[in-house]
Parts: structure tokens; C-alpha cells; sequence
């Protein structure tokens, strides 16, 4: 009885015409767009949110680095890095034999909180970095001359009334 209702129902999923769903667009008589602005924001909360980037993105990679460090401790701590099968199930993932021993509770919350502490480290790091780069652009653009610049074109061949003469450096007359 469940095998054959089983069988329908599939059979019944193949015999229904799969409908095309298509994406909600702005049609094509509109010429609306839609932009998100992000000059509304304060820039302490744009940091903030590139510190929360940073940070949640760096946390795995931060993690698998500081459980093969405790591993590494660990093994040497255990038999000073014996390669032996015996020795090996100290060793970190990548050289663990069969039967290794695995972390305690307390090792793993250590590794938790290392491995967020060393994501958090890194993304403050990047802030500052890019504060210093920030506040020099400023003094940069502030150490700057006010006024506009007049560039003036001139065709190639062409000398003006006053420029220096190529020949002898003296301005023409």
C-alpha cells in the first residue's frame, strides 16, 4: 500500500507541467531604478559593520589555525612529536592515526575563545589601519593649496607670445 501510493506520487510529480516562475523586475515601461544610498550612515557605524565583516568572516579560518596550534602543543606536551603510530594520536588532524585522541570540553571552549579573540585581534588591526590611512588622506587634502587650477591646452607646435624658446631657453620677443 505505501509502495504503490509512493509510486503514484511520483509518478503524479513527472505528469505536472513544471511552470516557469519568473523574477520580480520593474517593468519595462518604467524608468524607475532603485539605489541604496549609504551616505546616511555615520562613518563610526560603517567601521563597526567592517569590524563585524572582518571578524565573523576571519572566524573559521582563525579557527582551524588555533585547533592545529593546540593540537601541535598538545602532541608535544604528550610525546615531544613522536611520528610513531602510537605517538601520531597526539599529532593535529592532518597527521592523526586512527584512534586519536580527541579534545577535552575545556580544550574546545579554549579554542572557541582563542580562535574569536585572534578574529577580533585581526579585524581591530584592519580598523586601525584603516584610520591611520584615513586621517592622512585628510591631512593630505587638507595640507593642500585652496583654489582651483587653470590647465591650459595648446596644441603641440604651437608656442604662445611669452613661452621660452626651445633653442636657447630665452622667451621669445
Amino acid at each position: 500500500m505505501k509502495k504503490s501510493f509512493l509510486l503514484i506520487f511520483f509518478i503524479s510529480l513527472f505528469l505536472i507541467p513544471m511552470q516557469k516562475i519568473e523574477a520580480q523586475s520593474l517593468s519595462a515601461t518604467s524608468s524607475t531604478t532603485v539605489t541604496f544610498e549609504n551616505s546616511g550612515f555615520p562613518q563610526w557605524a560603517k567601521d563597526l559593520r567592517r569590524w563585524n565583516i572582518i571578524s565573523f568572516g576571519l572566524f573559521p579560518f582563525s579557527m582551524f589555525v588555533v585547533t592545529v596550534a593546540t593540537d601541535t602543543v598538545k602532541w608535544y606536551e604528550a610525546n615531544g612529536f613522536d611520528f610513531s603510530p602510537e605517538g601520531r594520536r597526539y599529532a593535529p588532524w592532518l597527521l592523526k592515526s586512527a584512534g586519536g585522541v580527541e579534545m577535552t570540553n575545556d580544550e574546545y571552549a579554549r579554542t572557541i575563545l582563542l580562535a574569536a579573540g585572534l578574529s577580533a585581534a585581526v579585524a581591530l588591526v584592519d580598523l586601525l589601519i584603516i584610520k591611520i590611512k584615513r586621517s592622512n588622506e585628510r591631512r593630505r587634502i587638507e595640507s593642500l593649496p585652496s583654489g582651483s587650477v587653470n590647465i591650459e591646452r595648446i596644441p603641440y607646435g604651437v608656442q604662445e607670445e611669452n613661452a621660452p624658446n626651445e633653442d636657447n631657453g630665452q622667451v621669445a620677443e
